[in-house]
């Protein structure tokens, strides 16, 4: 039976930057996917690659910051090994907050010209926003590439396997098995997102936060430039003249079924910035399962079992933590000194059966 250095159980954007982060270091490497790769959380995600103090919790933010500014050099790479182009953003963000907050901050981050220069279509409410130098990514676009880049890298991949347990001998990583067969290696990754807890032997305390977005083909393809974000909404245009409108914060379990009502209320808050998005026409509206954790920071590094690791529960960040997670979990599987220290994030944290 092949075996393998080490298998990566979920193909979101984490299993597969860090799959291309280990075949770098030289690793054979099986990526395992309970559906299809790249098709769950990433999917779903905004790809707003928020880097903004005000709104990433402190244990996060130089990861945050880090991985914001590897993101131009990550998305070059992704597309010069798969040969697809990726909508990268720079037009930056304007944030809406509470007043009180945002006048505070309003001289930190000005406007580099008038709001109606910047968004001649978006309806003037109270004070001015921020603007924020943040980019935006498609993650469709880099799920797509990066399962084609770990292909082109020699990542190995077992599509619609569901992985029950780690497997052990000797106390140490053995594989995995799955709902159809095992799988051997001895480290094993869980990069399962919302459904990480559910493999044994330990029970990360993950959750699915359920977030409802709609997307829509703007009248006028530059009608919203900029990243938008209030307390109400997002709205996040693509280079195509797509607009994503999101995104709700739920706690439904593995639902994942839109509700009407919900749609059309954050269409309305959109029309209530953006009045012409009356005439945009509603492509789809979906749902995505983020994962969530107790205290809203992700689980990273080394579990209690020799050789197995984890990196889920990055909740609404994962695609902007995609760059530096591989970076950090690829250095401490190989037993290399990450760049950054991750005891705060250990699952040591939490009382794990």
């Amino acid at each position: 039976m092949k075996s393998w250095d080490a298998i990566i159980v979920g193909a979101g954007i984490i299993g597969l930057s860090l799959a291309i982060e280990l075949r770098k270091q030289g690793l054979q490497v099986l990526v395992v996917e309970k559906g299809e790769p790249g098709r769950e959380a990433s999917w779903a995600a905004g790809g707003m690659l928020v880097d903004c103090a005000m709104e990433t919790p402190p244990p996060l933010r130089p990861l945050a910051t880090v991985s914001a500014r590897m993101y131009p050099e990550f998305v070059h790479e992704l597309e010069d090994e798969s040969g697809l182009k990726i909508d990268l953003r720079s037009e930056g963000t304007l944030l809406f907050l509470d007043l009180p907050q945002e006048r505070r901050l309003q001289a930190s981050h000005p406007l580099p010209a008038s709001l109606h220069e910047l968004e001649p279509s978006l309806r003037v409410r109270g004070d001015a926003p921020l603007f924020l130098q943040e980019r935006s990514v498609d993650p469709r676009d880099l799920a797509t590439a990066a399962v084609a880049a770990a292909r082109h890298r020699g990542v190995d991949f077992s599509s619609g396997d569901r992985v029950l347990a780690v497997e052990l001998a000797d106390g140490k990583t053995a594989g995995v098995r799955t709902n159809k067969t095992q799988f051997s290696a001895g480290i094993v990754i869980n990069c399962a997102g919302a459904w990480a807890g559910q493999i044994g032997p330990h029970a990360f305390p993950t959750r699915p936060i359920k977030g409802q977005m709609l997307c829509v083909v703007m009248p006028e393809k530059n009608l919203v430039r900029h990243v938008i974000r209030t307390p109400d909404v997002y709205l996040i245009p693509r280079s195509d003249g797509r607009l994503l409108i999101g995104a709700t914060v739920e706690e439904a379990g593995f639902d994942k079924q839109t509700v009407p009502q919900t749609i059309q209320k954050l269409r309305k808050a959109a029309l209530d910035l953006v009045p012409k998005l009356a005439d945009a026409r509603i492509l789809e509206a979906w749902v995505g399962l983020r994962p969530g954790t107790p205290d809203g920071l992700p689980i990273l590094g080394t579990t209690s079992t020799p050789g197995y690791f984890v990196a889920t529960g990055h909740f609404r960040d994962g695609i902007l933590l995609a760059p530096v997670t591989a970076k950090v979990m690829g250095a401490i599987i190989t037993g290399q000194v990450p760049q950054f220290e991750l005891a705060g994030f250990s699952s040591a944290r939490f009382q794990l059966r």
